[in-house]
């Protein structure tokens, strides 16, 4: 069943469709954040140090995937807005193709240089043994997890975002049990964690294809649509291509500053690990801005209805200006609390505050250029925000992050400030982008063109 999304009061629209697929990030995000609690609890700061990593490394990679899924979610929903039946089937068939080569390689290539990637991140040496357990068994996994995201990408761009928050639900659950199942009595350690993630997704697919097999969607994909067609592959790739990259570098951002943590010892890898996993959650608000904007917007685009897409921005950056300032001033309060829910260490409750007082400040700053993203995307220009972000990184975040481990060697509190001030950067560059564009009526344009 597809849904139309572009008649209706566009707040309740992105409302309704943000919600359910907020839900959903939470819920997926759920696995590393109970990986790491459930961890806590059983185990010292090496084995935490090893779940951070190696969830942050498999986040990165999801991220990427999702990026690269944003394409096909575009695609498939200018389709819908245009109704454009065999034009949507299409990019049904070649997003399974295209996600199914990709999966394959990804486990390939990773699973040959898991030491590599230990030894570029700076994996403490208590961590290291653990660490090569947990990518190990989650890099198998990458099947499973790229299948999952090719099946929301389809639902999303049909305008559905509750079903797919189901599927991970039921993962939810099951990862919780395992967690404690492997991780406490079998003594597992980081591969139990690993283990309980990669079961729970696998369980998520399942689920998800058994609702495909019941479901009408009124796509009638057909064998053929399975074949590579150059422009309905250069339609997806022009758009989740740069999103993939920018999202991929943005990750990377994140591994060189727990690498220059990881330099410091494994107290101040384990804080950094665990407020890494907090800012990923809050920035479920941001990034489901992103994403529901990016469908949202397309499906009008697709339908040439422009100012609807326009409103669609704006109501995304307010919604995300207020969460990130209203979470950052109860993070000024609450910082210890919340680390404490992690781990009773006193050393890394004391240095996770710190970083977590100043990093959470980026969840507003980033909600202003997610918003944006999306809305390039669904134009057609993501390009846009692989360059915003490639310049956050090189001049501010990284540098700045290194700069503060070098002059701040005592407190993560400066260390803290890179990301929110990386994120300022790249939200002025995309508020300039877009007033640019408007007075050029490029957009506009590009709309039509596609």
């Amino acid at each position: 069943m597809q849904r139309d999304l572009t008649e209706g009061s566009v707040f309740k629209i992105l409302l309704r469709f943000s919600l359910p697929y907020l839900l959903s990030c939470f819920l997926q995000t759920f696995y590393g954040m109970a990986d790491l609690f459930v961890t806590g609890q059983f185990n010292g700061a090496d084995t935490i140090s090893a779940v951070s990593i190696g969830s942050q490394v498999m986040h990165m990679l999801t991220v990427v995937i999702v990026g690269l899924a944003m394409g096909s979610t575009v695609a498939l929903s200018k389709a819908i807005g245009g109704r454009k039946e065999r034009q949507a089937a299409r990019v049904t068939g070649n997003t399974v193709s295209l996600f199914l080569v990709t999966s394959l390689v990804f486990t390939a290539v990773l699973m040959a240089a898991v030491n590599i990637i230990i030894a570029v991140i700076s994996t403490p040496p208590e961590a290291v043994e653990q660490t090569r357990h947990y990518l190990l068994i989650c890099f198998a996994g990458i099947p499973f997890i790229t299948a999952y995201n090719i099946i929301s990408c389809v639902f999303r761009g049909m305008g559905d975002s509750k079903s797919p928050m189901i599927f991970v639900a039921i993962a939810g659950v099951l990862n919780v049990i395992l967690d404690y199942l492997l991780i406490g009595p079998f003594h597992m350690g980081a591969a139990g964690a690993a283990l309980a993630t990669v079961v729970s997704q696998t369980a998520s697919v399942f689920s998800a294809l058994c609702v495909l097999r019941r479901r009408d969607f009124g796509l009638a994909v057909k064998k053929e649509d399975f074949r590579f067609c150059r422009p309905v592959m250069t339609e997806i790739l022009k758009v989740g291509l740069p999103i993939a990259c920018q999202d991929g570098l943005i990750q990377v951002s994140f591994l060189v500053i727990t690498a220059i943590a990881n330099q410091r010892g494994v107290v101040v890898a384990a804080s950094v690990g665990i407020v890494e996993k907090i800012i990923t959650f809050l920035f479920l608000v941001p990034s489901a801005m992103l994403s529901s904007i990016s469908a949202i917007a397309a499906q009008n685009i697709g339908a040439g209805k422009y100012q609807r897409a326009d409103k669609t921005l704006g109501y995304g950056i307010t919604v995300s200006l207020v969460f990130g300032l209203a979470v950052s001033a109860v993070c000024q309060f609450a910082a210890e609390p919340v680390l404490m829910l992690f781990t009773d260490s006193p050393d890394v409750v004391r240095m996770g505050s710190q970083y977590l007082r100043s990093y959470v400040f980026d969840c507003a700053a980033a909600g202003v250029h997610f918003c944006f993203s999306g809305y390039f995307c669904a134009y057609g220009r993501s390009g846009i925000s692989f360059i915003h972000n490639l310049t956050s990184i090189l001049l501010v975040r990284i540098p700045g992050a290194y700069l503060a481990s070098v002059y701040f060697p005592e407190s993560l509190l400066p260390m803290g400030m890179a990301p929110p001030l990386g994120s300022a950067l790249s939200a002025l560059i995309c508020i300039g982008v877009f007033c640019w564009y408007k007075s050029k009526g490029q957009l506009l344009s590009a709309g039509r063109k596609n």
